[in-house]
C-alpha cells in the first residue's frame, strides 16, 4: 500500500500522513445546520469526506468518524451578528426549533444515503451536549482567555498569539482591518462568544443554566467540545468547507488550544466550493439546488456523486444542467460495462487481488497511488475507465478490480442493474411502439408475432407484464 499524504490547510503543504495512534484514525467532519434542506454544494462537502474515510479505511486504518448536527446556536452570520438560523425557520414555519431540526436532519441523512455516504461513527447533536460545552467554557476561561460584557462571555483573541494561523491571517492585520465594529461589546471586532445571555436576543427559544447566566451557547464552541468527548483532547483530522476557515475553524482551534494548552488536531482538510454561473450557492441568497431538485430533474443522486468525483476536493466545481447530463451519461456508459463483464465472467468464480492477472493489478496500484496522492480522485476514476475499457484483462478480473476500486468510489457498482441504466427518449420510444405492435398483434390474434416481438424486447433487456390495464415494461 502506498504511503498516504494529504494536503493540511494549517502550514498549506502536503504532508504524509501520520496518525496519533498506530492504526487508528480519530476524525472530526462539521456537519450541517438543520434548518434547511442541504444544498448540493453542502453535498459535494460530505461526498468528499466520505471518500477520504473510505480511503483511510483501504489503508488500513480504523476510523472513528465524528459529525456534530447543529441545531442551537449558529446565527445567520458566523461572527456572532443576525438571529439564530434555527429560530428562524422555526418563526417561519409556525414549529418549534425541535420539530425543525429532526425535519431537516432526516432529510439531511436521507439524502447522505441517496448518495452513498456512510453514517458516521458518532452524530451528536448540539443540545445534548450543551452542559459538555458548559464545563469546556469554565476550562477557557480559568485560563484567563475570557471576559464577559453586556452580559456575554467572549473569547479574548488578543491572548492567543496564535489566532489566525490556520488561514494565514496575522493579528496586526486583523486589526488593521477592522472598520466596524459589529459589536459594540467587543473589546476587538475578532472576539467571539462562548456564552450569549438573554440580553443579546430576547425570547430565545432554547436557553439553559450556566454559570454566566441564562443562555445558550455560540456555535463555534459545540464542535470543540463535542469532538473532545469522543476523539480526546488531540485528534488527527478535522475537515469541512473551504468557507470554514477564516471563522469557525480559526475560532475553534483558538477556544480549544486556550482550554488544554496543546496541539488540537494534527491536520485540516478543506473541500473547495461548488460554484454557479453567478458564485458560490447560497441558502442565505436563495441561490441554492437541493438534492430534491435533480431528481426532479431525472439526475440520479449517484450521477451526482459522479460529478462530484471529477473535481478534485481542493478545487472549485461548477455546477450547469449540461454537466450533470454529462456525468449521467457517463454513469450510464461506465454501469453498462460493468453488466457487460458481469455477463461475460458469468459462473465463474471472481479472483481477489492477490490472483489479479497484471495488468489488473497494475490498474489497482495506479488507483490507489491516485488515491494517495491527497486523494487524487479524478486520476483514480480514470483508472477505473482504463480497466473496464482493457480488452486484455478477463472480464472476471476486470470486474473484481472495478468492484473493489467502488469501495471507495461509492457509485453502487455491485448492485448496478440494467434497470438503473437511464434510457434515452429514441429508446424509449421504441420500447414503447414494440409494445403497441404486440398489443395490435394480440388483438388480432396473430400470437405468432406477438411472441417475436416479446422474444426482441427480452433481448433487449425487457421484461413484460400484461394486466387488466394493458401491458407494462421494465428493464430486466
Amino acid at each position: 500500500m502506498p504511503v498516504l499524504k494529504l494536503f493540511n490547510t494549517m502550514g498549506h503543504a502536503t504532508q504524509e500522513f501520520t496518525p496519533l495512534q498506530r492504526g487508528k484514525v480519530g476524525f472530526y467532519g462539521c456537519g450541517p445546520t438543520v434548518y434547511n434542506y442541504a444544498h448540493i454544494g453542502n453535498l459535494r462537502t460530505y461526498i468528499f469526506e466520505d471518500i477520504l474515510v473510505k480511503t483511510l479505511r483501504r489503508f488500513g486504518y480504523e476510523v472513528t468518524h465524528v459529525m456534530n448536527v447543529t441545531d442551537v446556536g449558529h446565527l445567520s452570520g458566523d461572527d456572532d451578528t443576525g438571529e439564530d438560523k434555527m429560530v428562524k425557520t422555526a418563526k417561519e414555519r409556525g414549529e418549534t426549533v425541535l420539530q425543525i431540526a429532526k425535519f431537516y436532519t432526516d432529510a439531511f441523512f436521507a439524502d447522505a444515503g441517496k448518495l452513498g455516504i456512510e453514517r458516521p461513527t458518532v452524530v451528536c447533536k448540539a443540545t445534548e451536549h450543551v452542559q459538555d460545552m458548559i464545563e469546556l467554557i469554565k476550562r477557557i476561561e480559568a485560563n484567563g482567555f475570557t471576559y464577559m460584557a453586556g452580559g456575554n462571555l467572549y473569547f479574548d483573541v488578543t491572548k492567543f498569539p496564535k489566532y489566525g494561523e490556520l488561514a494565514n491571517l496575522r493579528m496586526d492585520d486583523l486589526r488593521a482591518g477592522a472598520r466596524i465594529e459589529v459589536d459594540e461589546n467587543k473589546k476587538n471586532p475578532h472576539d467571539f462568544v462562548l456564552w450569549f445571555t438573554k440580553s443579546k436576543f430576547e425570547n430565545q427559544a432554547l436557553i439553559w443554566d450556566s454559570p454566566w447566566g441564562r443562555g445558550y451557547p455560540g456555535w463555534h464552541i459545540e464542535c470543540s467540545a463535542m469532538s473532545m468527548k469522543y476523539l480526546g483532547e488531540s485528534f488527527d483530522i478535522h475537515a469541512g468547507g473551504i468557507d470554514h476557515v477564516p471563522v469557525h475553524h480559526t475560532n475553534e482551534i483558538a477556544q480549544s488550544e486556550a482550554a488544554t494548552g496543546k496541539k488540537w488536531v494534527n491536520y485540516w482538510l478543506h473541500a473547495e466550493f461548488l460554484i454557479m454561473d453567478k458564485g458560490k450557492m447560497s441558502k442565505s441568497k436563495g441561490s441554492f439546488v437541493t438534492l430534491q431538485s435533480l431528481v426532479d430533474g431525472d439526475i440520479d443522486p449517484l450521477d451526482y456523486r459522479y460529478f462530484c468525483l471529477g473535481g478534485h476536493y481542493r478545487s472549485q466545481l461548477t455546477f450547469s444542467w449540461e454537466s450533470m447530463e454529462q456525468s449521467k451519461a457517463s454513469r450510464k456508459a461506465l454501469i453498462e460495462k460493468i453488466l457487460d463483464l458481469r455477463e461475460k465472467s458469468a459462473g465463474a468464480d471472481l479472483p481477489n487481488k492477490t490472483e489479479f492477472v497484471p495488468a489488473a493489478a497494475e490498474r489497482l496500484q495506479r488507483f490507489e497511488d491516485s488515491l494517495a496522492d491527497d486523494l487524487a480522485v479524478p486520476r483514480a476514476l480514470a483508472e477505473l475507465w482504463q480497466l473496464v475499457r482493457d480488452p486484455s484483462i478477463p472480464a472476471s478480473h476486470a470486474l473484481a478490480a472495478a468492484l473493489d476500486m467502488d469501495t471507495v468510489l461509492g457509485l453502487g457498482l455491485a448492485a448496478a442493474r440494467k434497470s438503473e441504466i437511464p434510457l434515452d427518449k429514441a429508446l424509449v420510444a421504441r420500447i414503447d411502439g414494440l409494445v403497441a405492435e404486440r398489443t395490435a398483434a394480440k388483438k388480432a390474434k396473430n400470437w405468432a408475432a406477438a411472441d417475436a416481438i416479446r422474444a426482441t424486447l427480452k433481448e433487449m433487456g425487457i421484461s413484460l407484464e400484461d394486466g387488466p390495464a394493458g401491458t407494462t415494461w421494465k428493464m430486466q
